[in-house]
């Protein structure tokens, strides 16, 4: 880790992050250290400070930071954003990420950004639980995007099977929320006047359908009118998408396939990237915290690439993939830039931060 990189992004931070001197330091030492170690180890990130201190020193004061430190409940949006360029309207994607550390169970609700070039995490929900959300989970997390977004900013929501329920819908649609969720194949529906589930409806489907129907009312919810795209997916399996809003069946299977960026996202964090499970942190508030830092580090690694390929896009091989994926043109270029001892900053020290998204401004 390079000291002028260090210098330059302290200085970057410095108006958007309420901390001194030394703890933003530390915080910068960290987002730089699981970026250049390519892990959020803290034993390993202590070994890429760029100073004569020794190496335990600086684990205590990594260890100290995380015992001490307690920001404001998503103060990394207005960062993130503002790396990313503000490019809205954009694609949500929400699911779930869990792992073990030991017997502990880590379960984190995601809410994530997805572009054509990005896909960065912007809030999470540390579950304390494992399994599945809950609607009021879901609900709280869509409810704090809204107090700092617009609902027009959303162009649409992509999320999963676990993430269905009439209540849920009726958030959404009352709050003028587009969105592509998958449904299960028992999900209980009623067209032409008679309920049946969808693979009843859709057992003759071979191709791509597009259908409207309704979900029935339940516990004091009306009910709802979706429309759907329905296919046949590998191992003839029935992928069933709905949305509020009509559009063709293509057209709602085409904006899910946009889902998986999160998943890649996931690996992008973990094992292709930062090793985000690396961590031994458990305790809620330090790992949201942890999590927090790894996001400013995706949206700087995203910039980066954005700055190196200009209106450029990554080469494609025969099988169609890009030879190297935005994260990863980001993440080596970040990594080069540390090591060169950059003559300018990866990081304009004026970055401007909305006033809406400003730690503690809302």
């Amino acid at each position: 880790m390079n000291i002028r990189a260090l210098a330059d992004l302290q200085k970057t931070l410095t108006p958007h992050v309420p901390l001194g001197k030394s703890r933003l330091e530390t915080l910068c030492m960290i987002l730089l250290g699981m970026i250049s170690a390519r892990t959020v180890n803290l034993t390993h990130i202590a070994s890429e400070r760029p100073s004569r201190a020794m190496v335990a020193s600086t684990y205590r004061r990594l260890q100290r930071f995380f015992q001490h430190v307690c920001l404001p409940e998503d103060w990394s949006v207005g960062i993130v954003i503002s790396l990313l360029g503000n490019p809205r309207p954009w694609h949500l994607c929400l699911d779930r990420t869990n792992w073990k550390i030991g017997k502990t169970d880590v379960n984190v609700l995601v809410l994530a950004v997805i572009t054509a070039r990005f896909r960065v995490p912007l809030m999470w929900t540390m579950l304390p639980h494992s399994g599945n959300s809950t609607t009021a989970q879901r609900i709280a997390l869509m409810k704090r995007y809204l107090a700092y977004f617009d609902a027009s900013t959303v162009r649409m929501l992509l999320a999963d099977r676990e993430f269905i329920g009439q209540e849920w819908f009726t958030f959404l649609v009352e709050q003028e929320i587009p969105f592509a969720i998958r449904m299960k194949e028992g999900q209980i529906v009623r067209t032409n006047g008679r309920e049946l589930n969808l693979r009843s409806l859709l057992s003759r489907c071979r191709g791509v359908r597009g259908f409207t129907a309704v979900l029935p009312g339940r516990a004091s919810h009306p009910d709802l009118e979706l429309h759907f795209g329905a296919r046949r997916i590998k191992g003839g399996e029935l992928l069933v998408v709905a949305s509020p809003y009509p559009a063709t069946g293509a057209h709602i299977l085409r904006q899910y396939k946009k889902r998986w960026l999160i998943e890649c996202l996931f690996a992008d964090s973990k094992t292709r990237g930062l090793n985000l499970e690396d961590t031994r942190l458990t305790l809620a508030s330090k790992l949201s915290l942890l999590i927090a830092i790894t996001a400013i580090a995706i949206a700087l690694i995203c910039r980066a690439a954005a700055q190196l390929m200009g209106h450029k896009y990554p080469a494609r091989k025969k099988h169609g993939y890009c030879s190297k994926s935005w994260f990863r043109t980001g993440f080596d270029e970040v990594r080069r830039w540390m090591r060169s001892g950059p003559e300018t900053p990866l990081v304009a020290r004026n970055l401007v931060v909305p006033r809406r998204l400003r730690v503690g401004v809302v």
